[in-house]
């Protein structure tokens, strides 16, 4: 049954398809930070391997989050490897091993990006789709990924 929101079914298929664009950066995200926070090595290894755990476990809420925002709107959640990785923008660098520096900086901008992204989403949810619910949870997500991004920036100052 379609959830009877005050949203028109064009306009949530739209809200969905943002947000399965953004699961699938916050899962490429995710994985990437995992590796990370497996490979880090050199001064500082134990703070970076313990800084990255914290960032890949708010990740993983988040999945679970936007995932269940999907649902709520009424359509089924991608969930392989391969829809995750056609649906995101953020890049992923198989078969390289990043140096703490490069980690580092890599995290930051893609933190960075999806800051930018999500508020370029924010106005479509709210005056195009006329989803507010969807603007106010990634406005939530966006101000997560600030902070996270303002942590990694700090290892830089």
């Amino acid at each position: 049954m379609s959830p009877n929101i005050g949203i028109s079914p064009k306009n949530l298929k739209k809200s969905t398809n943002i947000l399965a664009t953004i699961l699938s950066n916050e899962m490429t995200l995710y994985v990437k930070t995992r590796k990370f926070h497996w490979n880090i090595s050199g001064n500082s290894f134990m703070e970076l391997h313990k800084l990255f755990e914290e960032q890949y476990r708010i990740l993983e809420a988040n999945i679970d989050e936007v995932a269940e925002r999907i649902s709520q709107l009424g359509e089924k959640t991608i969930g392989t490897m391969n829809e995750f990785i056609e649906n995101s923008t953020l890049k992923e660098s198989p078969k390289e091993y990043a140096s703490q520096k490069n980690m580092l900086e890599e995290l930051l901008e893609n933190h960075e990006q999806l800051v930018t992204e999500f508020r370029d989403y924010i106005p479509v949810f709210e005056n195009d789709n006329h989803d507010i619910g969807s603007a106010d949870f990634i406005t939530g997500l966006l101000q997560q990924h600030e902070k996270m991004a303002w942590v990694l920036r700090r290892y830089h100052a």
